[in-house]
This record gives structure tokens, C-alpha cells and sequence, in this order.
């Protein structure tokens, strides 16, 4: 006996969430793209690479909020496009990929410039490299207060589904839960305030200790900086845009579950993924001789409320 699965049918309902965040995200993104390119022709007409590297740091965090403000926006544009089965978020998740692409040239090119300054030192002009490195320090404080401690609500879809799988609907912890990228942006913003700080202290020991190594130097601890912060996203967005979450501790969860059930079954197919942040979609065949329905795995599987979509179909062993 076999329980076929019928049509499902999904209605998103998109959450604006708060204009105001987003906003101050765009202002954020302009002030940081502002401070970039002044600190980037300031290092470059000035030696400093330690300036250059703070503002080619800063690009990687505009290169965030600029994306993280469009994904809004185009998730916002295809809400409704019946298309997205499982809802807009991995638009983000896209852009964070294409972001940490162009982070890591952006590593290679800081490192490279850097150790050739280290062998092939030059003059750096220390009063005029240092108002920058400090106007990016403050552009970066004020970009922090722009986005610290503003929750709200990102968008999240609510689906109903008028067939014989599982719903599970998306619940809110406590009734909300925080925009995990303006989160992101602000961690962006204090990670490039620390890149600042690094400049200013290469550039007062250059100019006061005659440290001058000490430029480049710390030049290339911005390229790792960025380097490691780039590889890092670039390897959790590819598992997530790849469904590569057949690892993830919630698969195990799942045939735990299942081991557990009132009956003896076999496991036949499973697939997971994810598609909200810390939300998952679960299809599940087992074959079983003893009684057991649909409607008993879904709610044996529900307990996981990051479970949100639950498939299940249940098959009798063919006998020979």
C-alpha cells in the first residue's frame, strides 16, 4: 500500500518588516562607499598600505550592505512569483556567494600588494594618511549606531499547504525574531572598525617609532582578514545554495526520530534541505509490514520545529 503525495500548494505571505532598518542599512552602505574610496586613493597617493588595506577591508563590508539591500529588495520584488516554491531568502544567499567571490580577490590583491611594499618599502606621508585612517574610524562608529540594536522583523514566509503532507507553520520565537542581516552588518561594520584601529596604530608608529615595516606589515593582516572572512561565506553559502545539508545535526535528529517509531520501518529516501535560516524541508520514504500512517510520522517529526515541510510517503515491501 502506498500513500501518494498530492499537489502541493504554497501561499507566501512576504513581511516588509521595517522600511526604517533598511534604510539606515542603504545609509550605511553609502557612507562605507564614500570612506572606501577616500581611504583607497588616500593609501595609494600616500604609501600607506596599511590605509589601502583598511579601505579595500571597508569594500568587503559596503560589498555586504550594498547586496544584503538588494536582496531585500529583489526578495521583497518576487515575493509572489509563484516560481519560488520554497520562498525568495536563498536571493540572499546568492548574494552573499557573489560577495565573498569577489572578497577573496579583493584578499589576493591586498596580499600581493602588501608583501611587495614590505621588500620594496617607499615614503609614506604620515600627516595626511592619518586624518583618513581616522575619518574611516569614525565613518565606521557611526555606521555601528546606525545598525546596532535595531530588530525587526525580516520577511518570513507562512505557508499553508491543502494536501497530505506536513505543515508546520513558521512560528517566530516569542512572537519575533531579529533581521540576521542587519546582524551580519553590524558584526561587518565593528570587524572593519578593528581594521581601522590597525591602520592608525601602523601609521602613529611609522611616523613617531620610524616602524615603518610595520605598514605593510599589518596591510597584510587586513588581506588575511579578509581572506578568512571570505572563504568562510563563501563555503556556507555554497552549501546552502548546493542543499548540502545532508551533514546537519537535524538529519540526525530526523532518523532518531523515525528509529522510534510504534513501528518497525526501513528507510528508503530521505532528503533535507534548507530553506529559511535555521528552517528545513524534510522528504521521507520507509517501507514498513506493520500499521503506520502519514499522520504518525508527521507527528512524531514535528517535535523538530525546524522541521517546517514535511513529506511523507509510506510503502509496503514487495514480496517475492
Amino acid at each position: 500500500m502506498s500513500h501518494s503525495p498530492s499537489v502541493r500548494i504554497h501561499h507566501h505571505q512576504f513581511d516588509d518588516g521595517n522600511p526604517l532598518a533598511q534604510k539606515r542599512i542603504l545609509l550605511a552602505t553609502i557612507l562605507t562607499a564614500v570612506m572606501m574610496f577616500l581611504e583607497v586613493i588616500g593609501g595609494w597617493i600616500f604609501n600607506s598600505m596599511a590605509l589601502l588595506a583598511d579601505g579595500w577591508h571597508m569594500s568587503s563590508h559596503m560589498l555586504a550592505l550594498g547586496l544584503a539591500y538588494f536582496a531585500y529588495r529583489a526578495a521583497r520584488y518576487y515575493a509572489k512569483d509563484s516560481r519560488f516554491s520554497f520562498g525568495t531568502w536563498k536571493i540572499e544567499i546568492l548574494a552573499g556567494y557573489s560577495s565573498a567571490i569577489l572578497l577573496m580577490v579583493v584578499a589576493l590583491f591586498m596580499a600581493f600588494h602588501s608583501v611587495e611594499r614590505l621588500f620594496n618599502p617607499v615614503q609614506i606621508h604620515y600627516n595626511e594618511a592619518i586624518p583618513i585612517a581616522i575619518l574611516g574610524l569614525v565613518v565606521n562608529l557611526i555606521c555601528a549606531w546606525l545598525l546596532h540594536d535595531d530588530h525587526h522583523h525580516h520577511h518570513h514566509h507562512e505557508h499553508e499547504h491543502e494536501h497530505e503532507h506536513s505543515h508546520h507553520a513558521l512560528q517566530p520565537e516569542h512572537g519575533q525574531h531579529h533581521d540576521l542581516n542587519q546582524k551580519a552588518a553590524f558584526m561587518h561594520v565593528v570587524a572593519d572598525a578593528v581594521t581601522s584601529v590597525l591602520a592608525i596604530i601602523a601609521l602613529f608608529a611609522g611616523k613617531w617609532l620610524g616602524w615603518s615595516f610595520l605598514d605593510a606589515v599589518l596591510g597584510i593582516v587586513g588581506a588575511i582578514l579578509v581572506g578568512k572572512w571570505a572563504f568562510a561565506l563563501i563555503k556556507e553559502t555554497a552549501e546552502t545554495l548546493l542543499d548540502a545539508e545532508m551533514n546537519h545535526p537535524v538529519v540526525t535528529e530526523i532518523r532518531e526520530v523515525l528509529q522510534d517509531l510504534p513501528a518497525r520501518v526501513v528507510v528508503t529516501d530521505l532528503h533535507v534541505w534548507k530553506v529559511a535560516k535555521g528552517q528545513f524541508s524534510c522528504i521521507v520514504a520507509l517501507e514498513t509490514q506493520d500499521t503506520l500512517t502519514a499522520d504518525q510520522v508527521r507527528a512524531a517529526l514535528s517535535i523538530h520545529e525546524e522541521i517546517v515541510h514535511i513529506s511523507v510517503e509510506i510503502n509496503q515491501p514487495c514480496i517475492a
